[in-house]
């Protein structure tokens, strides 16, 4: 797990600004799903038992039965667990230098992707659906320079309010990079100043 202390990279003076997940619906969502397919083996036990049917005291479909119940809780299990660890290690990081894409693929892999806040060329929030607009989450897309592939910041808590501090960071950013790089060039640009001479004196 990435510190937000120690981050890869990390610059002198680099601070952490933004730090983002996915909306809690999303993790609602998998809690959902694990509820509604662990009912299931439930149901069948029960209409079971009110049929009065014999089929689990059977030598083969008595266990038969057990061993597929107990797989497809195991199948649930797996999913749910991949759902979970998805929504925690998909995170978002905003420092005063960088944006940070840490992007969870299954329980095994994952991919770290980064971009430099001065070359970002354009911010757009995307708010879409009547979930999304009255619990105020969605989309943000930043473009760089050269680039087709966008960074999204995928169903995130006010994403107005993300651009916005995303922009004036980005805003800053450039203005020191461009200070510092005018600065630069001053130091090593020659002084091109023309020497003054001395006044004469003239005697008569």
């Amino acid at each position: 797990m990435i510190s937000l202390k120690a981050l890869p990279n990390q610059e002198s003076g680099e601070v952490t600004v933004l730090f983002l997940r996915r909306y809690w619906l999303d993790l609602a969502g998998a809690f959902f799903f694990t509820l509604a397919m662990t009912i299931v083996p439930f149901a069948i036990w029960g209409a079971i038992k009110l049929g009065h049917l014999t089929i689990m005291s059977q030598p083969f479909w008595g266990p038969a039965l057990t061993l597929l119940l107990g797989c497809y809780m195991l199948v649930v299990a797996v999913i749910t667990m991949a759902q979970i660890t998805d929504y925690f290690l998909d995170i978002w990081i905003v420092t005063t230098e960088r944006v940070i894409n840490i992007e969870q693929h299954g329980l095994f892999s994952r991919t770290v992707s980064e971009l430099r806040l001065n070359q970002v060329q354009d911010i757009t929030s995307e708010t879409s659906g009547f979930l999304g607009t009255f619990l105020t989450y969605g989309d943000v897309f930043i473009q760089t320079a050269g680039e087709h592939e966008r960074f999204q910041f995928k169903d995130i808590d006010n994403p107005d309010d993300v651009k916005l501090t995303i922009a004036k960071l980005v805003a800053d950013c450039k203005h020191r990079r461009g200070d510092a790089s005018l600065l630069e060039h001053e130091e090593r640009e020659p002084s091109h100043a023309i020497p003054t001479e001395p006044p004469t004196s003239h005697l008569t």
